[in-house]
């Protein structure tokens, strides 16, 4: 499949799921992006259109993050830390906001260590 096809899909499968998830104070969204190297997690209040709180595989605050690669391994700590992260903010619930990528592999990983470290989806 040519490039241009492959990222018109992508780019019309996030538009797909962006038209359903909205995030809300209660309830923020909470966005991931996967790079080739890392992993980014949001979670933002689309009513103020603001960041509430934000980790990645960047994050200074992120234990051994020269370890840490865009992998399921790393998903799942990843997901662990934003959860606990969230929870320190006061958040409990979220909406998962996948992006383009497909629920599998290391997008499913990271959202069942986030279910697993207490967020409600």
């Amino acid at each position: 499949m040519r490039t241009e096809k492959k990222q018109d899909l992508a780019q019309r499968r996030h538009w797909r799921v962006r038209t359903k998830v909205i995030g809300t104070p209660e309830r923020p969204r909470m966005s991931v992006k996967f790079t080739e190297k890392n992993i980014y997690v949001q979670f933002i209040d689309d009513s103020a259109g603001r960041t509430v709180a934000a980790v990645s595989t960047l994050s200074k605050a992120v234990p051994d993050r020269e370890q840490l690669a865009a992998n399921v391994a790393g998903a799942t700590r990843v997901g662990k830390l934003a959860a606990e992260t969230a929870r320190a903010k006061g958040i409990d619930q979220v909406v998962f906001d996948r992006g383009s990528a497909r629920y599998h592999g290391k997008v499913k990983a990271l959202a069942d260590a986030a279910r697993e470290a207490g967020l409600k989806f």
